[in-house]
């Protein structure tokens, strides 16, 4: 990805931030977070666990039991921790921790492709004549993640919005502009040599010259002064992301937090060593280093073909080891009370099961996930009709999911935004807060 730099970058912060970033990459990371400001009490993080391509809730979590063969499909069901709740037979771990998040088993809405669907999942907005949902970004409209980073702005150098492992097409900032875009590893973080370039350092300091701090810092001050004078000159290159990336090359904190390979491998295998589970493992990391919204995006949920055995081979283990450990972490940390976690797909997957033996798209009714962030955990929101072909109870979309959100961290969904030529638009298009979830 081609980086552009700034043209504002402060002497003295940067002198002193690239003292401490170099000087403190050794402390650890509950060390560098006692120093860093306290989040206030109604300070609400949000991971948005996006599965990509379209979970088969009716697999999953609204089964249909007493359904057609070709409706309800060969998985059974087991008990959960919860009095009468009952999941797909291969979410076993999932099932212990249902008292953690709540159902909304109501979601609807007519987008049933792909790109669209994408856009009004992240967005609250359907998009409009000349859309591409090839293109990467596709934004019409912000995603959740640029409004939250918008809005709310970042903690110190920790950037206030990150996607995991790589930006989704509808995961940007549209007309809120550069300070908006996400920050992106564009790397595995399941892969044994995950690292993130952007925390590279600009200069060659090896650890011998780490420890000679005047060294270090006339290293530093001859870097600002060539990026001083690259600004002055007017070189089109300087601009928000170099200075986004300079304050994370100088942030000890950003470091430790990227920094995967610090977690007990008994912590990582319990996530699981997928993308998936590391993904919401690295989410974890970075909500606890002060990031307000964390996307990961998880690839190959659209099972046309074969639903059933990529969905036990292959897609549901992930799941199983991935999202119940991301709760218990949160809760064990003390995070989950300040962390909204959503998990779900553009849309789910036909009642009817195909030729294929796979499911198709379908976007009339499928379940979201939500909880913690002051979402109350073991509920179920919304009921579908007997085959989940379309609401029974309580339907709600995807500008209600933004409402919702926005609600928690302390955003009002009916405040306005305005466009670079002024045109005001309203946050979530009428959207509604899903009121029983809280």
């Amino acid at each position: 990805m081609k980086r552009t730099y700034c043209d504002g970058i402060g002497r003295r912060d940067f002198l002193r931030v690239g003292a401490a970033g170099a000087l403190g990459v050794n402390l650890p990371l509950a060390q560098l977070l006692a120093a860093e400001p306290k989040l206030k009490g109604n300070d609400i993080n949000f991971i948005f666990v996006f599965l990509k391509g379209g979970m088969s809730t009716i697999d999953t979590f609204d089964l249909k039991p007493n359904a057609p063969e070709d409706v309800r499909g060969p998985f059974g069901s087991i008990p959960t921790n919860l009095p009468g709740m009952r999941v797909g037979e291969h979410l076993k771990q999932t099932a212990k921790v249902m008292h953690r998040f709540s159902q909304v088993r109501s979601f609807t809405h007519r987008n049933a492709g792909h790109g669209p669907a994408d856009h009004y999942m992240f967005t609250g907005f359907h998009p409009t004549s000349g859309f591409n949902g090839g293109l990467k970004p596709n934004n019409q409209h912000p995603s959740m993640g640029s409004v939250i980073a918008h809005k709310l702005g970042a903690r110190g150098a920790i950037p206030p919005y990150v996607c995991l492992p790589n930006m989704h097409n509808s995961g940007s900032s549209a007309y809120l502009g550069p300070d908006a875009v996400p920050f992106t590893i564009e790397a595995d973080p399941a892969s044994p040599g995950f690292k993130v370039p952007d925390l590279q350092p600009p200069l060659s300091v090896d650890a011998s010259r780490v420890a000679d701090r005047q060294s270090l810092l006339q290293d530093v001050d001859r870097f600002q002064q060539r990026a001083e004078q690259r600004a002055n000159s007017g070189a089109k290159e300087f601009g928000v992301f170099a200075q986004r990336a300079m304050d994370l090359m100088t942030s000890p904190l950003a470091k430790k937090a990227f920094d995967i390979h610090q977690e007990k491998d008994k912590l990582r295998d319990a996530y699981g060593r997928s993308t998936l589970g590391q993904s919401c493992l690295m989410a974890r990391r970075l909500i606890e280093a002060g990031v307000r919204c964390v996307t990961v995006d998880h690839s190959n949920w659209d099972t046309h073909y074969h639903n059933f055995r990529v969905l036990e081979e292959d897609l549901l283990p992930k799941f199983d080891l991935a999202i119940p450990t991301l709760f218990n972490d949160l809760h064990d940390r003390g995070l989950l009370e300040k962390t909204m976690v959503v998990v779900t797909g553009e849309f789910g997957r036909t009642p009817k099961i195909n030729k294929d033996a796979g499911r198709d798209h379908w976007s009339r009714c499928f379940t979201v996930l939500l909880g913690g962030g002051g979402i109350h955990g073991g509920r179920v929101v919304g009921k579908s009709d007997k085959w989940a072909m379309d609401p029974a109870e309580n339907p709600y979309g995807p500008e209600d999911l933004c409402a919702t959100v926005y609600d928690r961290l302390g955003i009002d969904p009916r405040s306005e935004m305005h466009t670079p030529e002024g045109r005001p638009i309203m946050l979530t298009n009428s959207g509604r807060v899903i009121k029983e979830l809280l």
